[in-house]
């Protein structure tokens, strides 16, 4: 349904889909959609849901995510600190999100699930109890990042130096401890 201007929608269900007018998009779904290297800048979604979608090296300059859940996505190279950081909140759920950027973003909460994140940038950010629920973190980069109360403890592959990132009451398990002991180059032995 088309809104007061002619690029407001609500509540539409896009389907394979490859061009998005910018514009604001409210309780929308985006189902089999390819975007891929779109110019998704200064646009807005609102309790929006992307659903098998690819938005890899999308333009997010500028564009406001709020409430926005990705399910199945390809998100290769997306620089989410592009995004409008007010009211940013978002989700991810089977993803693959390698080279993305989360740099600087304050992510409190945020849940990863089941996602690969390889090679992702989450320099200087606040991921103050995110969750990274059977995650794959191989060389994703964690730098004065806050990590405090987050959940890492079916995440796998990370690398965490806990001297230059925060991670007080940061969960994980047994196994994961080593990921905060790989710049030491020791081994332990179950």
């Amino acid at each position: 349904m088309l809104g007061v201007d002619e690029n407001d929608f609500y509540e539409v269900i896009f389907s394979k889909k490859e061009k998005l007018f910018k514009g604001h998009y409210e309780n929308c779904s985006f189902v089999s959609c390819n975007f891929h290297n779109q110019d998704l800048s200064n646009s807005k979604f609102t309790a929006c849901v992307f659903e098998e979608c690819n938005l890899s090296t999308a333009n997010l300059k500028n564009t406001a995510l709020k409430t926005v859940v990705f399910k199945k996505c390809k998100l290769l190279g997306l620089n989410f600190s592009d995004c409008n950081p007010f009211l940013l909140s978002i989700g991810f759920e089977s993803c693959v999100l390698d080279l993305s950027s989360f740099y600087k973003l304050r992510l409190k909460a945020t849940v990863f699930e089941s996602c690969k994140l390889q090679e992702v940038d989450f320099g200087e950010a606040d991921l103050t109890s995110a969750t990274f629920d059977a995650c794959d973190l191989a060389r994703a980069i964690c730098k004065n990042t806050v990590l405090e109360k987050a959940d890492f403890r079916t995440a796998y592959n990370f690398s965490i130096d806990p001297e230059i990132n925060r991670i007080k009451k940061a969960k994980f398990s047994m196994i994961g401890l080593m990921g905060l002991l790989d710049k030491y180059g020791i081994e332990v032995n179950g």
